[in-house]
């Protein structure tokens, strides 16, 4: 598999033609240029190279306290989502801030783990709304309930439904709940 990067433009344009939950760029470009989108074997790199994301790895390991890969025992959020709260909320940003709200709520001990879910070049979680303006100037950074943790909210929804989908994923939410809750969105 080749990777190519592409500006923001672009990307939002690709994103914005998904389908359904988990379709790949290469899917959506098929699908959009009308090549055949059978199912095509994928192999995945052994490394892929990000210099403008390289850091000195003593340093973190100084600061950061590592992750142990964690199973939560609350995984089950469609049940935890009070439907009326949710479609009370204004717009895609009030539903999309509620769910991660309530996904907090549950798992607040590690809810943490968001913060490692990043763009190519952007930072969709940080633990201040600062950090993520010094990402970037134009991401409208919304606190999570009153939980410390910040998110983008300034993508389309589309995009909105593929991050809520990897927090989600990353709590051990299976992919027919994650499709459902993603799409209250």
């Amino acid at each position: 598999m080749k990777y190519i990067e592409v500006d923001e433009e672009l990307y939002r344009h690709i994103a914005s033609k998904t389908e359904h939950i988990g379709e790949s760029a290469s899917d959506i470009l098929r699908r959009i240029l009308g090549l055949r989108v059978d199912s095509i074997a994928q192999t995945e790199p052994e490394t892929i190279s990000h210099p403008s994301l390289e850091v000195n790895k003593d340093v973190i390991e100084a600061a950061v306290e590592p992750i142990e890969e964690q199973v939560n025992p609350t995984s089950d959020f469609i049940g935890l989502i009070d439907a009326d709260l949710l479609a009370a909320q204004k717009g895609a940003v009030g539903r999309f801030l509620f769910i991660l709200d309530t996904v907090y709520q549950s798992s607040n001990s590690q809810f943490q783990q968001v913060l490692q879910i990043q763009g190519r070049d952007r930072l969709y979680f940080a633990t201040s709304k600062d950090a993520l303006l010094k990402a970037s100037k134009s991401a409208n950074p919304k606190e999570i309930g009153k939980s410390g943790f910040w998110v983008t909210t300034n993508n389309n929804t589309a995009k909105k439904r593929t991050i809520l989908s990897e927090v989600l994923t990353q709590f051990g939410t299976d992919e027919e709940q994650v499709a459902a809750i993603t799409s209250k969105i």
